[in-house]
């Protein structure tokens, strides 16, 4: 089918070749033949009077004028999948979904194992393919290449629909036999003592704490750096090291290493985890069926200032 002069079949491989970068994966993609594939792109070069991408070395790079395509191309094409195509009433007990969720080793295991448990007993085909945090989630939310995102709402675009889900404090963890770990902490004291830090992702994205350091223009002395929280509890334990963790986490923790918790002396307010999704899917049944079971999920959960009032065992 042709609009104003272009195969809007070719839209699908434009896309592919967009998102790939090669021929050959692109192919692969949508399951068409090499020569086809050829053959797609010299009527887009020619239909568009654009090359739309050159090669340097042994990558491909899109010129301006498919830089400017892509967006509008993929944004096309996902409003005729969530609006057109994908109409049938969602039926949970029935499906075969699969989400795509973004989040940290944090949301999952104070959070999302509830959600997954759920979820097996009510959805039971129902599964989840579960990635770490991207150097550029935003733009994977655009693409519609994942579902939802869940981690700190201060570091959420505003592009797209949100909902918090609980709240969460920062506090100093290090191990129950430091004997340099005292009671009460100094900022000084804080800053002076060696420190086991979290980034994220190909760029080390910065924590909560770190991301404040950077804006004050202050300089911790960080020993080593880790890809996930759940690596910081052996790098602490037995050592004379501190770190940053979420309070929830540092409970979980504490049932399998000898941690301690101290309160931060730095003037960090109370953060909340939410969950994100593209914008594109605000309407889509599968979504909005499981954004309703993490926003339920989330309300039985206790804030971190009554876990904290808690009395202790004897």
């Amino acid at each position: 089918m042709r609009f104003k002069g272009l195969d809007l079949n070719l839209l699908v491989v434009l896309d592919a070749l967009l998102t790939e970068r090669t021929l050959t994966a692109a192919a692969s993609s949508i399951n068409l033949s090499q020569p086809a594939m050829s053959a797609a792109v010299a009527r887009l070069r020619d239909y568009f009077n654009d090359e739309l991408f050159t090669t340097s070395g042994r990558e491909r790079v899109l010129t301006p004028r498919a830089e400017t395509l892509a967006p509008a191309v993929r944004s096309a094409l996902l409003k005729i999948q969530c609006s057109i195509i994908s109409w049938d009433p969602f039926n949970p007990a029935q499906s075969d979904r699969r989400f795509r969720i973004i989040l940290s080793d944090f949301a999952t295991l104070v959070f999302f194992e509830k959600v997954v448990e759920r979820v097996a007993r009510e959805a039971p085909a129902v599964s989840f393919e579960l990635l770490p945090i991207d150097d550029d989630p935003d733009e994977l939310l655009r693409r519609g290449d994942v579902d939802f995102l869940i981690f700190p709402e201060l570091f959420m675009s505003s592009a797209h629909p949100r909902a918090a889900l609980f709240d969460d404090t920062l506090v100093c963890v290090g191990c129950s036999t430091n004997k340099q770990l005292p009671r009460q902490l100094t900022f000084e004291r804080y800053m002076s003592m060696r420190h086991v830090a979290v980034k994220f992702g190909r760029t080390l994205k910065p924590s909560i704490e770190e991301q404040f350091f950077l804006e004050h223009g202050l300089k911790r002395r960080v020993e080593i750096v880790v890809q996930a929280f759940s690596m910081i509890p052996p790098m602490v334990s037995g050592t004379a090291r501190i770190a940053t963790m979420p309070f929830r986490l540092v409970q979980h923790f504490k049932k399998t290493f000898p941690l301690r918790i101290i309160d931060l002396p730095l003037p960090l307010p109370t953060f909340t985890e939410a969950v994100q999704w593209p914008a594109l899917h605000n309407s889509d049944p599968a979504s909005i069926w499981l954004r309703e079971i993490l926003l339920q999920e989330a309300s039985r959960m206790t804030s971190p200032g009554d876990a904290k009032r808690r009395p202790r065992q004897p």
